[in-house]
């Protein structure tokens, strides 16, 4: 049985979908600032839309989702939950005898299933992307088995919202049975019909704002273009994709036979069937509303559910505008980064930075700044794993983690920054990043991880002796450095001399470094 750690909540939630039945159990723990993380996430491709004849489940269908839950209410008692949250979606949704389904999984297992509204659905799978995405206005959409839920949302508020009645599986059904998955036929008869459907909502037309998509097949067409262009970063929330990549990547399905599939990598098994109607949906989409872009959210009705649980419990820890800077917070929590030597290189950069707009040597813009100090926060995060090589670790955790609030360019950034060590290694990273980053951007980034790397220098000893500096142009081809400070400096001076080429860098000049003591 699984032991429970005190300050934790643990949540199992058993999410009944037209596809998939998945059991997800949550830990929440409140030591890192109601951090959300799957101890445990198990699928089974029950498809349960397709028991569903003349509106009607059948008792077969009935009772292969009853034996799911029982087995899934056993594998819970080994976890010790604190509250179960079981959600049915399309298929029980919209059967004709719902209630018969309801009453049938009760009994057997003693379990009360809440069946979602198609409002209920499109609402939580869109809380999820408005509070894991620092994006303001998007279309979120949601494709399961027999429905597809888009919602938009403008300044971080849902405008309006649509459930469609159809999904990967319906579509499947309606438009494929009995014929090749690829059939050219059944793809341009889709197409026109899924257009069609999306043409009658007339606030999906031409908003040309981001679609960002929910849910295992879109999860699949990235995954399969990642690996098919040998892409360097792993992970996908926030992943980001050219509308022609996605007409690319369907075109991959369409010219593969049903066989090949099987070997292509970055597609489950259990959706090589249904993952051409799926592709169809957001391409349509994509090009009803000319969005510019579609970007892939890892988080969806599940993470929604849990969010707004958490906000409702325990007082919003999850904040709709702050989604970057309570994720840094978050990772430094669970990396266990003091705050007491954060907060001071923080403001040892802030300090830094100030002379060099101060005397026009570098002036970064609004996000620049902002993304210096997530880099500082986190800085050499990696040494929990090793010391030596601290710098690599720290670069490889952050590019290839999922980060709320920051796509893959800014996690690249984040990473750059965090782990700055030397020219070398910066260089190195960069080397897989082909045509990412212009030569300015490298630039800038380069003297603000500079910055951060020398602030940790006068931070060294992490007692908070540093309280002010000065940068002034001497009369030779230089500046100078004073740095005041109150107490003992210990190693400071030492590594601020040893470090200075660093910040020798960011300033463009040579710098004389200077210490004075301020009496007390």
């Amino acid at each position: 049985m699984m032991k429970k750690r005190e300050g934790i909540e643990r949540i199992a939630l058993i999410d009944i979908g037209s596809n998939t039945v998945r059991l997800v159990i949550f830990n929440i723990d409140a030591n890192a600032y109601y951090d959300i993380s799957e101890l445990q996430n198990i699928k089974v491709s029950a498809r349960l839309v397709q028991y569903v004849k003349n509106g009607e489940m059948s008792q077969q269908g009935i009772d292969v989702l009853t034996d799911l839950v029982d087995s899934y209410l056993k594998i819970i008692d080994e976890y010790q939950v604190d509250r179960i949250i079981p959600v049915a979606t399309a298929a029980v949704r919209n059967s004709s005898n719902v209630q018969d389904i309801l009453d049938h999984v009760q009994e057997k297992t003693g379990l009360a299933v809440r069946v979602l509204s198609d409002e209920e659905e499109a609402f939580y799978g869109n809380y999820a992307v408005r509070y894991t995405f620092n994006i303001y206005d998007g279309l979120s959409v949601d494709i399961g088995g027999g429905s597809t839920e888009v919602t938009l949302f403008q300044n971080k508020e849902v405008v309006h919202s649509h459930s469609f009645p159809f999904g990967a599986v319906s579509l499947k059904n309606q438009f494929f049975k009995g014929k090749e998955h690829n059939d050219p036929d059944a793809i341009k008869e889709t197409t026109k019909w899924v257009k069609n459907e999306f043409k009658k909502v007339n606030w999906i037309a031409k908003n040309k704002i981001p679609v960002i998509a929910i849910g295992g097949s879109a999860r699949n067409i990235a995954e399969v273009y990642q690996l098919k262009t040998d892409y360097p970063l792993a992970g996908t929330h926030g992943y980001p994709m050219k509308p022609e990549l996605i007409d690319e990547t369907l075109d991959v399905f369409k010219s593969t036979s049903y066989k090949k599939l099987d070997s292509l990598d970055g597609l489950s098994q259990d959706r090589k069937d249904t993952i051409i109607p799926a592709g169809i949906v957001f391409q349509q989409l994509i090009n009803v509303s000319k969005a510019p872009s579609f970007i892939l959210s890892r988080r969806g009705l599940r993470e929604g559910i849990i969010m707004q649980y958490l906000n409702e419990q325990y007082n919003n820890p999850y904040d709709l505008f702050a989604v970057p800077q309570q994720q840094v917070i978050r990772l430094t929590a669970q990396y266990d980064i003091p705050e007491y030597a954060t907060n001071h290189r923080i403001t040892i950069a802030d300090m830094l930075l100030n002379e060099l707009e101060e005397n026009d040597l570098l002036k970064p813009s609004v996000d620049h700044l902002a993304m210096m100090y997530y880099g500082a926060t986190l800085y050499n995060l990696g040494s929990f794993i090793e010391n030596d090589s601290s710098s690599q670790h720290t670069y490889y955790v952050i590019s290839n983690t999922n980060i709320h609030g920051f796509d893959h360019y800014d996690r690249v950034r984040l990473a750059l920054l965090s782990s700055y060590k030397n020219r070398s290694l910066y260089k190195q990273y960069l080397s897989d990043l082909e045509g990412w980053f212009s030569d300015d951007e490298k630039d800038l980034l380069l003297k603000l991880g500079s910055l951060i790397k020398f602030a940790e220098a006068l931070n060294d000893s992490h007692v908070n002796t540093i309280v002010g500096i000065d940068l002034t142009k001497n009369k030779k081809e230089g500046y100078d450095l004073l740095v005041r400070y109150s107490g003992e400096i210990v190693s400071e001076a030492f590594q601020a001399e040893k470090q200075r080429n660093h910040f020798e860098r960011a300033v463009g000049y040579p710098v004389n470094i200077k210490f004075q003591v301020m009496k007390k």
